[in-house]
């Protein structure tokens, strides 16, 4: 590498918050940051440090066109490494992989180890060949076998597509799953003749806290480590991270990431997701850069920054074989954290079998709002432009709810 060359890196999915976590990071170190979406409205594209902006089409439209655009790219620069950050960006990439061999750095894992954590019944398969604890798990095609396996599981049932995101490049498209809860007979049959004859994989509900450990590996080898628990999820009965607080390392839930990221033989991040019940359980790996990477910068822990380094190492910076982070730090992401409050406090209950927040965990939450030691996942000092570019993309989303209600009858 050229000395004296800045070294440039593309970020897509520029308007979420670990994407502008990557932009902060690594134009604070000096790269020259690419900061990319599928909008002209990002946020991410109001960071002071991002140096130039790029629009591409939005994959989720076609996945083909995303990628031509970078290809397309490409050609007019050089672009050291991309950094996709969702999975409607990472599928079509890993997939066109060859078409940027040699040109830029893609971070993303071996096709096999990527394959692998995107379904969920290898992953399952992988977790009990290690002795890492799973909740009881059927892969189902048909409802009539859902039907049957759920005698053995008892309801609630957890339905997840056995694949939680396939790229199909001959139709142009993504296909995208979603977690869903069964709580009797007739309500399994329809989330399941709904998948469309896919494989589904059904798990018993586990009720507990949940626990994310994230990790930047080389060749299967964990480099560094951080662990948060959630404080709340969206939805409610669990899913995405909205609010969340930097825990230690559980030695157990640290020997068991360990365990399935070097059987993975991973490298860059990862995190790996548990619930914490009467016992542990894996509930996912995930593969992707997950929505509480912001929370893990904010204790210390510089995932992208040091991913950069260890992709496309400079000669002088080295990536560290430990590190510590401060825990007790809560952050959270702004939209979902308003939309979890809203839930809890106003919203109608859908899935009444299964464990809810009160309303005063919910009040809490909103008064965290007001607390200056809690930060919101675009906190960064004086690079606000972000932070504005969410409130105004925020209302908009609220206006257009207005403007457009829902018919009645269904529930926020």
């Amino acid at each position: 590498m050229v000395t004296g060359v800045k070294r440039t890196v593309l970020v897509t999915d520029a308007g979420r918050g670990s994407a502008i976590a990557f932009i902060r990071s690594l134009g604070a170190r000096g790269w020259r940051v690419i900061a990319a979406d599928s909008t002209s409205r990002s946020a991410g594209f109001r960071s002071r440090y991002a140096a130039e902006s790029f629009v591409y089409p939005a994959p989720a439209r076609s996945p083909r066109a995303f990628v031509d655009a970078l290809d397309a790219l490409l050609r007019r620069r050089h672009v050291d490494l991309i950094v996709p950050v969702t999975d409607e960006c990472i599928h079509p990439l890993s997939h066109a992989r060859e078409r940027f061999e040699g040109r830029t750095r893609l971070a993303i894992p071996s096709a096999w180890a990527l394959a692998t954590v995107t379904d969920k019944g290898a992953t399952v398969d992988l977790a009990n060949r290690l002795g890492v604890p799973v909740p009881a798990t059927r892969i189902v095609t048909s409802p009539a076998e859902a039907l049957c396996a759920a005698t053995e599981l008892h309801y609630p049932v957890v339905v997840k597509p056995a694949v939680s995101c396939r790229y199909l490049p001959e139709a142009d498209r993504l296909e995208r799953g979603h977690v869903s809860y069964a709580r009797g007979p007739a309500e399994l049959e329809r989330l399941v003749h709904a998948l469309e004859g896919r494989a589904v994989l059904l798990q018993e509900y586990v009720n507990g806290l949940g626990v994310g450990v994230e990790c930047l590996a080389r060749d299967g080898h964990v480099l560094l480590a951080f662990q948060h628990r959630r404080l709340a999820e969206i939805p409610p009965t669990g899913g995405a991270s909205a609010w969340r607080e930097s825990v230690p390392l559980d030695p157990d839930l640290d020997r068991y990431a360990r365990l399935l990221i070097g059987a993975l033989d991973w490298t860059g991040l990862i995190m790996v997701e548990f619930k914490l019940g009467a016992r542990p359980a894996l509930l996912e790996i995930n593969g992707r850069v997950w929505g509480s990477l912001p929370l893990a910068s904010l204790a210390g822990v510089d995932f992208p920054g040091e991913l950069a380094e260890l992709l496309c190492p400079d000669g002088v910076a080295a990536v560290p074989a430990g590190g510590a982070y401060r825990v007790g730090v809560r952050a959270y992401n702004l939209e979902l954290m308003l939309s979890w409050i809203a839930q809890v406090l106003i919203g109608r209950q859908r899935d009444r079998d299964l464990p809810r927040p009160g309303r005063a965990r919910a009040l809490r939450g909103l008064l965290g709002l007001l607390d200056p030691s809690q930060k919101s996942d675009l906190s960064g000092g004086h690079d606000f432009a972000p932070r504005l570019g969410e409130v105004e993309r925020i209302a908009r989303k609220c206006f257009r709810k207005l403007a457009h209600p829902r018919p009645h009858g269904r529930s926020a």
